[in-house]
């Protein structure tokens, strides 16, 4: 906090006293002494400003801002709007806090901490834009100024123009190197860019200032496992367990999946991360107003409305709602990437709401407007996730699905859309939510999904022409040095055989190269598979593998759809957590549940025997080649039934002022069945 208009030439001798006792943190002292002065002239503006300025040194925002206030109206002078803003802006009361700080810095145009708080102002109330503006022009009056350009770098990060951000946070540390924050904001613009090194020594160097602040162990965590860097994982990950067994320090909910085995443990992250992301909760927007409208309202809620796993999953579905019973919004909090997924979406809703630039209120306000029913967050706590937006409770019913492989802790989520396999009933205490069982898979698929092209030759990917090949697509961050051992066993154990990995970074295939080699195994075995522009050719290339190897604790989820529907088998070991059981249900709804195994034992071994066993391999193959045409994994509109089936569910429980309760779909074959 600035410290701009202190004592003037004409302040008593007393007065000064106490702005002497402020400048060396003496604020009990300064208090006094403004107390007494107000005690013989309650009307002594400078008395009157040097207690506010104590107060709010001590951080009692709501007892500063009368005497600030008598102090800014009775002899305004510089400094006193900005302090007196700040209160406002410390008590969350957002819309004066804009009042009084645009008002200062009219009258002072040269208050550049003046303008810092504005913007802060703003950006609390989603103005990102505006409040950009502002921080700029704050550094162009001191290009020096810490706070502006670190706040030019975190709003350049939320509006996700992170190499702008960059030079920002630089400048911001160049002046001071101690900003623990800051060098965590930097790690994560450069994250977000998958410099991944670079986000590494930007984390590491805030875990040095700040052993214990919030996310960011998490995020280190999550840039080394991206790159395949194992040497600290166990280390890592107990320091992490053990802060947050002790209650506070957040760690990332989705960074944890790709660890823990654990629901238990994941729930406990997920409630500790929703304490510090919606401290206060909201006065809900819906307040038991009673709708009468001839169809359900469905609201879909993501920030990944653009080309997107979640997107190419879902789009089939928001197009093929059942529009004599619902009608269907969405609702869009994230970037428009402007490609043709953006497009098709926006076609596919009755209604689409751009919400990126709205704050949370304001974005739950719009689904109050619009009177939904059933909102559906698609978004969990996945990255650009806005658990604020649904803490204001803007519909009767509120569920998560997809997004998001765990429960999200929050009690303002009524349910959570799952199956009876990736979420056993027995699982339901570990869910914040209660759980409602499709009867098939709880994964949708898209009836527009690319058929694969032409497959190239073996030669053109780089895999030798005989030798048999094992696959993995799964991202870096899914994979780990326990499913690595045994990866490298099956090398070691099948003569020419190859591990084919996707290409995420030269660092990440380096280091999977030197664990190859740690492990008594030819690094040239391990071959990565170059990007390809067209989504259909990197689908047909899956045919060229022999048997995809899947990951634990994190399963392959939408990679897993890819590999079944190009007609390449998947092995998987289902984990006791959610995250760690979506490929067995693929598996168990395509048809292929002797694909599924129950620890890594059984795992290797299958693997083992499907490598050695040609004529096994291929009737799994044609088997499931066969069942692509019958299954319901990828028949959009059995799904379609179903879901829908669980939306009426929930409205009826709710139209009967019952409390949300879990329950299981019947199986629907048609849409008459639906209808009975």
């Amino acid at each position: 906090m600035s410290q701009e208009g202190k004592a003037t030439n004409s302040t008593p001798p007393q007065l000064r006293a106490g702005w002497e006792a402020i400048d060396r943190d003496d604020l009990a002292a300064a208090e006094e002494i403004a107390r007494q002065a107000l005690r013989h002239d309650p009307r002594d503006m400078e008395a009157s400003y040097l207690l506010g300025s104590s107060l709010l040194f001590q951080d009692r925002y709501q007892e500063a801002i009368g005497p600030l206030r008598q102090a800014h109206v009775g002899a305004p002078r510089k400094g006193t709007g900005h302090r007196l803003g700040y209160c406002h802006l410390a008590l969350g009361d957002l819309k004066n806090a804009e009042l009084v700080l645009a008002q200062e810095i009219r009258a002072y145009p040269d208050l550049v901490n003046a303008r810092n708080a504005l913007g802060i102002a703003l950006v609390r109330q989603s103005r990102i834009e505006d409040a950009l503006r502002v921080f700029l022009e704050a550094v162009r009056l001191d290009p020096r100024s810490v706070e502006a350009n670190n706040n030019i770098g975190n709003v350049l990060g939320d509006l996700g123009r992170y190499e702008e951000a960059i030079p920002y946070l630089q400048s911001a540390l160049a002046a001071k190197p101690d900003l623990a924050d800051t060098h965590h904001n930097l790690g994560l613009a450069f994250q977000s860019l998958k410099r991944h090194d670079e986000a590494i020594a930007s984390l590491l160097t805030a875990l040095e200032l700040a052993p214990r602040s919030a996310y960011t162990l998490s995020y280190v965590l999550w840039n080394e496992m991206s790159v395949c860097r194992w040497r600290d994982l166990d280390a890592r990950v107990n320091v992490l367990r053990s802060q947050m067994r002790e209650g506070n320090v957040p760690a990332a909910p989705f960074t944890f999946l790709a660890v823990s085995h654990s629901a238990e443990e994941q729930r406990h992250c997920a409630a500790l991360h929703l304490r510090e992301k919606v401290p206060a909760r909201p006065s809900p927007l819906w307040q038991g107003t009673r709708y009468r409208h001839e169809k359900i309202r469905l609201a879909y809620l993501s920030a990944d409305f653009r080309e997107h796993p979640v997107a190419q999953l879902t789009a089939g579905l928001f197009e093929r709602h059942d529009r004599a019973r619902f009608e269907v919004f969405g609702i869009s909090y994230g970037p428009d990437d402007r490609s043709a997924m953006r497009r098709r979406l926006m076609q596919g809703f009755d209604r689409f709401v751009d919400a990126l630039s709205s704050s949370d209120a304001g974005a739950a306000g719009s689904m109050r407007e619009l009177e939904v029913d059933i909102v559906i967050d698609l978004q969990g706590h996945t990255t650009g996730a806005r658990p604020g937006i649904l803490a204001h409770r803007p519909a009767p019913v509120q569920a998560g699905y997809l997004g998001f492989p765990a429960t999200t802790g929050a009690d303002f989520i009524d349910y959570v859309i799952a199956d009876a396999f990736v979420v056993p009933a027995a699982q339901q205490r570990l869910f914040s939510e209660q759980v409602v069982h499709l009867p098939d898979c709880f994964q949708v698929n898209d009836h527009q999904r690319v058929n694969p092209g032409h497959p190239p030759t073996r030669a053109e990917e780089g895999l030798p022409e005989k030798g048999f090949v094992f696959c993995c697509f799964n991202n870096t961050y899914k994979l780990n040095p326990w499913m690595f051992d045994i990866w490298m066993r099956l090398l070691r154990e099948v003569p020419g055989s190859v591990l084919w990995l996707r290409e995420e970074s030269r660092t990440a295939g380096a280091n999977l190269r030197e664990e190859a080699r740690a492990r008594g195994v030819d690094p040239a075995r391990i071959v990565f598979a170059r990007r390809l522009p067209a989504f259909a050719d990197h689908l047909a290339r899956h045919r060229l593998a022999d048997l995809f190897l899947d990951t634990l604790p994190y399963n392959a989820h939408t990679t897993a759809s890819d590999a079944l529907a190009a007609g390449l088998p998947l092995l998987t070991c289902a984990g006791s957590a959610y995250a760690g059981r979506v490929a067995g249900s693929l598996l168990r709804t395509i048809g292929m549940p002797d694909l599924i195994t129950g620890n890594l034992q059984d795992y290797e071994a299958l693997a083992m025997k499907l490598a050695r066993d040609r004529p096994l391999l291929a009737d799994l193959r044609t088997r499931l080649e066969r069942n692509l045409a019958t299954s319901a994994l990828f028949d959009t509109d059995r799904f379609r039934r179903h879901i829908e089936a669980a939306y009426v569910t929930m409205w009826e429980i709710q139209q009967r002022g019952e409390p949300p309760r879990a329950f299981a779909v019947e199986m629907r074959t048609s849409d008459a069945d639906e209808r009975r």
